[in-house]
């Protein structure tokens, strides 16, 4: 068969995918021993995973540009999760990071907007998880600022504040949460995960890849493997394998 008319005879595969939309810690997941990297391997044959990741951005920015990743003609039908994973910029210190900050009602607003807007594109609660910023190890992240000629321009205690509005708004709106800035500091030194004070290590990458697999496998395990197993390919007939629309 010629591949323009096995072209014409097979049905569009539609990959599912699940979309990473967040700040820097998101657009770095797919480095090597990144989170979204993790993923993207226990999904393979599965469903995409998508890095929609935007190093800097607030949630005042994000929620402008949600509606120009997905919408209604372009992926929704097809995403099955979405991960919502900003606030350590939001959290920024105003006086000394007013590019950033965003106050805290807003940025909880903002996470409420950017839920009603998937609901209203038929992306359900059900398929969204939020992820709060992680701690801030400060005397770390200080010695990055002092080496752009800055001071210390976020406070872990502020950053708290942020991950609790992001749990509530959670709760409010009915949708999953990681809670990253507590889980990550319960009895242990959360230095570790952390490569420079506020981005993932290695140990912090896989430290959320896992606590994220915990909620995405419940809502993933359904989904079935892609196109059949080499071995179960007929050699001698594969159009009756792979397209079996062009036999009906």
């Amino acid at each position: 068969m010629a591949l323009v008319e096995a072209g014409a005879c097979g049905r569009l595969l539609l990959w599912p995918r699940v979309v990473l939309f967040g700040d820097s810690i998101t657009e770095f997941s797919f480095r090597e021993n990144g989170w979204g990297a993790y993923l993207a391997e226990r999904l393979v044959r599965k469903c995409d995973v998508v890095n929609r990741g935007l190093s800097g951005y607030n949630t005042r920015w994000a929620k402008l540009i949600l509606p120009r990743l997905i919408a209604k003609s372009a992926g929704a039908e097809s995403t099955v999760a979405v991960t919502i994973f900003f606030g350590a910029n939001d959290s920024a210190l105003k006086d000394l990071n007013p590019k950033q900050h965003v106050p805290l009602e807003e940025y909880a607003a903002n996470l409420k907007s950017m839920i009603q807007y998937l609901k209203s594109v038929d992306i359900t609660e059900d398929k969204i998880i939020l992820i709060t910023p992680p701690p801030l190890q400060e005397s770390a992240w200080e010695k990055e600022c002092l080496a752009k000629g800055e001071k210390l321009n976020r406070h872990n205690a502020t950053t708290g504040e942020y991950a609790q509005a992001c749990v509530q708004v959670a709760r409010d709106c009915g949708t999953d949460v990681v809670d990253l800035w507590t889980l990550m500091q319960n009895n242990q030194d959360f230095s570790s995960y952390l490569c420079d004070g506020l981005h993932l290590s290695p140990k912090g990458n896989s430290f959320l890849a896992t606590q994220l697999w915990s909620h995405l496998e419940k809502k993933l395990s359904a989904l079935p493997f892609l196109l059949p197993y080499w071995r179960d390919v007929d050699h001698t007939d594969p159009e009756a394998t792979l397209l079996p629309d062009a036999l009906q």
